[in-house]
């Protein structure tokens, strides 16, 4: 029996042996064997091929389908198995029956073998959506019954080849998604049977065809997404069948060819992102069955031409970005209109709304953003009953907004920001129950915010930034349980902020900054948890924040600057992704919170205006993100924290205006991005590290009052891009370095009140920038005062005062006609001073030696060097007012000789008369009359411009007097 047994086993285990080699191994070329080969070098996580097994028929394997017989496979289907690997495609080629091939949608690598040639009996190769790479081998032309090619998605590259264009039976060519370049092949021309050729999204060149009107059953031609140049060609209009047309984002130029319109089937038309020009053709109007047409970003011009009244299938119609200009034709729209989506956005188009559209009454989206349209909006504009989206931004309407507009129940985005508007926001628009989103930011709307706005719970949007509203916020805002932004920045708003706002707990921006709120911070603001910008600046709110706002852990921005808070911060380090935190011009007190430094991300911390003490924590160290530190105007102590050296992208530094004190550390001069370093009204000590000079894209140093001494380093001149350098109200001492020549960038310069010695250095002259101030006094400088000086042609102020500067003031300083501030005072200078400098105060040139000239007492001898300088125009006006005057004195002279000849004579007849009483009452008269005028009641000579008679010539009156 036993042995029986073992006759029966053996038996079994030859058997299965002989059926084994003779499907495996009995035969080299069964498609079996290729299979499981190909199994063996493929990675199948998902266990697709799991059950193709020597001992399961191969004509049930997953993906498998053979022929009648069962000897061959004829079709090869693993598209989306998830299987990867790289050679195994080559083992398909083995499998010469094969006449379907689908392994798209799989991480398959390598490259198509050029082997494919041999499946001669391949009519649809599928691989798209996979990582193959190399190039389209030629072979792939030998596949004559070949009708679906899509290797698209995937890393090819190189030139499509020609050999395509023997794939005489190809019906759908897909090659979209890939690297390819050159230019489209003239051989696909020749594909008479193609439907679908599909070129978007590679790096083809150069012109489409003209043999593309060869492929006379084409449906689908989309190139999007390419290189390609040069005009549409007309041979396009012969593609009858055509029902996609896709050549977006192209640099197609030239007009768009009439013959498009000979396109009766087509559905789709895209020509968007090209450079496209001129009129758009009106023939495309015959296209009736066209569903969407996008022919925005070109260049298109001249008014629109294009009726929905004859493109009756049209549903969308895009023209932005062009330079259309006019308005909306009349009977743009028809009663039975179909058009759903309208957009005319950026463009020239002019005028009022147009009343033509109120006939498109399919109308769901409808943008006129940034044209030139004017006037009100019409009262009929809720006749657009399915209009979800309205967006007329960016225009010059004017009035108020019409109540009507609350009657467009399906309204969901309402977009009439940077207009003219004005008026209050109609309480209608409480019935607006799918509005999701209203921006009216940038008009000058006034009133109060409606609290029926608050009905409208579907709300996720509010913007009304930059206009005139007034009165508090509304106390049911916490109604709008899904709003995510809350833009209401710079209005007039007051009143304190509703605790009910803190169940809005959607709320992401919160920006109230810019208004006249006050009140505190409502504690149920720990219930926005999703908070991630709050800006309150510029308001009154006042108070200590609540502990509870300690909950908010996802704050990134918080600007709370210019209010008039109290109290500890601590309640705003609950959050670690801060990037912004700014508190300035508060009264916040006790010290810095070191926990801020938990926020690793942090690069904006300005504290400064506050009531903060203690030192700067050492943790700040720790972030290293950190770009601009601000914490001036505080009542900081102790030295500046050694940690802080880790913060290598700082841009301002500014600890102004403290209790500092130690020594500038050296390791500043390793911020190679720092731009401002105010340490000022400190009190630090030492000298200035010449590592500082290593700074060379800093733009302010500000040191001044401070116990700084020493001598200024010579490496200030690397700091070329600086603009203002105040190192007054220090210690400094030895000489103005002659290298700071280099900083040839300074507006201000300003040394004063420190221990400088030696001549002002020569070189200063060539900082030619300098305009607000130069201010070297309170010094002890000496020497004269350099000539190169007069160059500074933009200088406003300059101050030399208190020092112990000689010689004269050079006269290339009276060039300087920007300057109106000017002090040469308390030095050694004597001298002219220049005359145009005669229009500032005496104080400014108050306890020198020996200066002169206005507004100081005159030089002797100016009046002679006054006329060796007149210009030749002078002289001659000079010479003409003399011989003027001179005739003038003349003519006057000869009429009073007549007139006393006159009157002589008079005299004399009446003598003649015997009157001797009169002649004496005459001669009084004649006196007294003399008297009055030397008094000067009646002609002053000398103000006639009469000589005044030298002492040896008297006039007869005088000497009978």
């Amino acid at each position: 029996m036993g042995s029986l047994w073992i006759c029966h086993f053996f038996l079994f285990l030859t058997m299965l042996n002989a059926s084994f080699f003779t499907v495996v191994l009995g035969d080299n070329v069964s498609d079996s064997y290729w299979l499981l080969k190909m199994k063996s070098k493929l990675v199948d996580p998902l266990g697709a091929l799991k059950d193709w097994s020597p001992i399961v028929p191969m004509c049930s394997w997953y993906g498998v389908t053979c022929s009648l017989d069962q000897s061959h496979v004829i079709g090869l289907n693993l598209s989306g198995s998830g299987i990867s690997g790289s050679r195994s495609f080559e083992l398909v080629t083995h499998l010469t029956s094969l006449q379907t091939l689908d392994l798209s949608s799989n991480s398959l690598t390598g490259s198509i073998p050029s082997e494919i040639g041999v499946l001669q009996n391949l009519r649809i190769l599928q691989l798209f959506s996979n990582y193959l790479s190399g190039t389209i081998p030629a072979e792939i032309g030998n596949l004559k019954k070949l009708e679906i090619l899509r290797i698209g998605d995937n890393l090819l590259a190189g030139e499509i080849t020609p050999s395509i264009g023997n794939l005489k039976e190809l019906k759908e060519l897909g090659l979209a998604f890939c690297y390819f370049n050159g230019s489209i092949p003239t051989e696909i021309g020749s594909l008479k049977n193609l439907v679908s050729l599909d070129l978007q999204m590679n790096s083809l060149e150069g012109h489409i065809p003209k043999e593309i009107q060869g492929c006379e059953n084409l449906q689908k031609f989309a190139a999007s997404n390419n290189l390609l140049e040069g005009d549409i060609p007309s041979s396009l209009g012969s593609l009858v069948s055509l029902q996609i047309l896709n050549l977006a984002n192209n640099s197609l130029s030239g007009s768009i060819p009439s013959s498009l319109s000979h396109l009766f089937k087509l559905k789709y038309l895209n020509l968007l992102g090209n450079k496209l020009s001129g009129k758009v053709p009106s023939e495309l109007n015959s296209l009736t069955q066209l569903q969407k047409l996008d022919l925005s970003k070109n260049n298109l011009s001249g008014p629109i031409n294009l009726f929905n009244s004859k493109l009756k299938s049209l549903q969308t119609l895009v023209l932005s970005d062009n330079f259309f200009t006019g308005n909306i034709p009349a009977n743009f729209c028809f009663s039975g209109s179909k058009l759903e989506q309208l957009f005319l956005a950026r463009n020239k188009l002019s005028g009022n709304f147009p009343l033509e559209l109120l006939s498109c009454s399919s109308l769901q989206q409808l943008d006129l953003s940034d044209n030139r349209f004017e006037g009100e909006l019409p009262t009929t504009l809720d006749k657009l009953q399915n209009l979800t989206d309205l967006a007329l931004n960016n225009n010059s309407f004017t009035g108020s907004l019409p109540p009507e507009i609350g009657n467009m129940s399906n309204l969901e985005s309402l977009f009439l920001f940077h207009n003219m508007f004005i008026g209050k926001i109609p309480v209608e628009f409480g019935r607006l129950q799918r509005l999701k989103t209203i921006y009216l930011y940038d008009n000058q709307m006034s009133g109060p915010i409606p609290r029926e706005l608050t009905n409208c719970t579907s709300l996720t949007e509010i913007d009304f930034f930059g206009n005139l509203f007034s009165g508090p916020i509304p106390e049911t805002i916490g109604k709008l349980k899904d709003l995510v932004l809350l833009q209401l920045r710079q209005n007039d708003l007051w009143g304190p902020i509703p605790p009910s706002m803190g169940y809005c707990k959607s709320l992401q921006l919160l920006a109230l900054a810019d208004n006249k709120l006050s009140g505190s911070i409502p504690s149920t603001f720990s219930y926005l948890s999703e908070l991630r910008t709050i800006t309150l600046y510029n308001n009154s709110f006042e108070g200590p924040l609540p502990e509870s706002l300690l909950l908010l852990k996802n704050l990134k921005i918080i600007n709370f600057s210019h209010n008039r808070f109290s109290g500890t911060i601590l309640p705003l380090t609950g959050s670690h992704s801060l990037n912004a935190l700014d508190l300035t011009n508060n009264s916040f007190s006790g010290p810095i919170p070191s926990s801020l430094a938990m926020s690793r991300n942090l690069s904006r911390l300005r504290l400064a205006h506050n009531q903060l003490t203690g030192s700067i924590p050492s943790e700040f160290g720790q972030l290293i993100e950190l770009n601009f530190l601000d914490l001036s105007f505080n009542n900081l102590t102790g030295e500046i924290a050694p940690e802080l050296s880790n913060c290598k992208k700082i841009q301002h530094f500014l600890l102004n205006n403290n209790r500092l004190r130690g020594k500038m550390p050296p390791w500043l001069g390793s911020f190679q991005e720092l731009g401002e370093l105010d340490l000022s009204f400190n009190d630090l000590h030492g000298s200035v590290p010449s590592a500082l000079g290593n700074c060379s894209n800093l733009l302010k140093l500000s040191l001044h009052h401070n116990n700084l001494s020493g001598e200024i380093p010579q490496e200030i001149g690397n700091l070329t891009s600086l603009n203002v350098l105040n190192l007054q109200s220090n210690h400094f001492s030895g000489l103005i370095p002659s290298s700071i020549q280099q900083c040839k960038k300074l507006y201000e310069l300003r040394l004063s009140e420190n221990l400088f010695t030696g001549d002002i250095p020569d070189e200063l002259g060539g900082l030619t920038e300098l305009q607000v101030i130069l201010d070297l006094s309170k010094n002890l400088l000496s020497g004269e005062i350099p000539s190169s000086l007069g160059n500074l042609m933009k200088i406003e102020r300059l101050n030399l005062s208190f020092n112990n500067l000689q010689g004269q003031v050079p006269s290339s300083l009276g060039k300087l006609t920007s300057i109106h501030m000017l002090n040469l005072s308390y030095n050694h200078l004597q001298g002219q001073i220049p005359s145009t400098f005669s229009k500032f105060p005496l104080s400014s040139f108050m306890n020198n030696d020996h200066l002169c000239g206005p507004p100081l007492v005159l030089c002797s001898g100016s009046k002679g060097q006054d006329q060796v300088v007149l210009s030749n125009k002078e002289v001659a006006a000079i010479i003409v007012a003399i011989v003027f005057t001179s005739t003038l004195i003349c003519l006057v002279l000869l009429h009073i000789m007549v007139r006393i000849w006159c009157n002589w004579r008079k005299v004399a007849i009446s003598s003649a008369d015997g009157g001797i009483g009169e002649r004496k009452r005459e001669e009084a008269r004649w006196m007294y009359s003399d008297k009055k005028t030397r008094n000067g009641e009646y002609w002053n000579m000398n103000t006639l411009g009469f000589s005044t008679p030298s002492p040896n010539k008297q006039s007869p009156d005088q000497s009978t007097a």
